[in-house]
């Protein structure tokens, strides 16, 4: 059992697990998923790990078939007094994995060492469902957005590349 699963049990969260075999050589773990699990691009969100122009590290998490926009995911996180930053970049993948506990790949948003500030892209919350990483590649969860939200004390904004 994950961090992520122990997570969402103990907050008696509405998710579902989702598991597939892996491939190794996939290109896209998110779009893996999706593919193997046979559900649209859109419902499976990817977390990503970024660093602040101060060395803040903070969590985006988006469609897995969309690209991080740098510039609005440092809006999002100045506007909602998150962090006070101009700038982010992907994070050192070395630092991402010590500061979440989880392998890349298999970061899940639920369950880390350390609590990030966390922006959700806002399309999520047209979705009644969507799937994070359950904290291992071939392992998903399914939960509602606004519980994903509360439980991260998360924020939607758009921070995806149009």
């Amino acid at each position: 059992m994950t961090p992520a699963i122990k997570l969402a049990k103990q907050r008696h969260l509405d998710y579902k697990l989702h598991e597939y075999t892996h491939d190794s050589n996939a290109a896209s773990f998110g779009l893996e998923a999706a593919e193997k699990l046979a559900i649209a691009a859109e419902r499976v969100f990817k977390t990503l790990v970024v660093t602040t122009d101060t060395g803040v590290l903070a969590v985006a998490i988006l469609p897995v078939d969309k690209t991080l926009n740098f510039k609005k995911m440092a809006k999002a996180l100045s506007a909602h007094k998150m962090l006070a930053c101009k700038k982010v970049q992907m994070a050192d993948p070395k630092q991402v994995e010590r500061t979440t506990g989880y392998v890349l790949g298999g970061v899940s948003p639920l369950g880390q060492k350390k609590r990030l500030s966390t922006v959700i892209n806002a399309s999520a919350q047209e979705q009644s469902t969507i799937y994070v990483s359950g904290g291992r590649r071939g392992l998903e969860i399914e939960l509602p957005p606004e519980q994903l939200a509360t439980t991260l004390a998360a924020r939607f904004a758009d921070i995806v590349d149009d």
